[in-house]
């Protein structure tokens, strides 16, 4: 049983909440991520975008997940890592507006970062908006610090603040993985 399906209490991987995090498929786009990510981005990624990022997961190098409240209902959040050598690189993370703020978004930190950890990456990344607080606080959370500002990576227009979490295999790590998990 993985970090995640101990935290989440069960190895199916659904909590207590009814929350299931699952493999991201392509038929999962018509089933909430379109929509979710239409109202978590300004200039959200396309259907072919996110079948040419699932077409990946088969070589290894990247993962994607969705989670559900229950484990047939629709996609309330989804979020994707990409794999470079011994470092994880977060491309996405993002929930429907219905659900925000009731855990979905450290569920789908906690899977990707067990993951991250099972593939024995020493160090995660991700870019998030200058704008975006919450996403920051969430980052925080997980032990990411910013390490720089990319200008204008934001369709052109917001920057975007470069965070990264070292030493992810450290026994402080899995520490502030158990509580994040035992906080949702």
């Amino acid at each position: 049983m993985s970090v995640i399906e101990r935290m989440l209490g069960r190895a199916d991987g659904s909590g207590d909440d009814g929350l299931v995090i699952a493999p991201m498929r392509k038929r999962d786009l018509k089933h909430g991520i379109l929509e979710t990510e239409s109202h978590a981005y300004p200039k959200p990624w396309s259907p072919s975008v996110f079948q040419s990022e699932i077409d990946q997961v088969k070589t290894g190098s990247r993962l994607y997940l969705t989670a559900r409240r229950v484990a047939k209902g629709p996609v309330v959040g989804h979020a994707g890592l990409w794999f470079t050598h011994d470092e994880a690189h977060v491309t996405n993370v993002a929930v429907h507006p219905d659900a925000r703020r009731s855990g979905v978004a450290t569920a789908l930190m906690l899977a990707l970062a067990d993951e991250a950890i099972r593939r024995d990456c020493v160090a995660w990344t991700l870019e998030v908006r200058v704008s975006s607080e919450g996403a920051q606080e969430l980052y925080r959370n997980f032990g990411f610090v910013p390490a720089g500002v990319r200008k204008n990576y934001y369709e052109n227009v917001e920057d975007a603040i470069v965070m990264w979490c070292h030493d992810i295999q450290d026994a402080e790590y899995a520490e502030r993985l158990e509580r994040l998990g035992a906080t949702r």
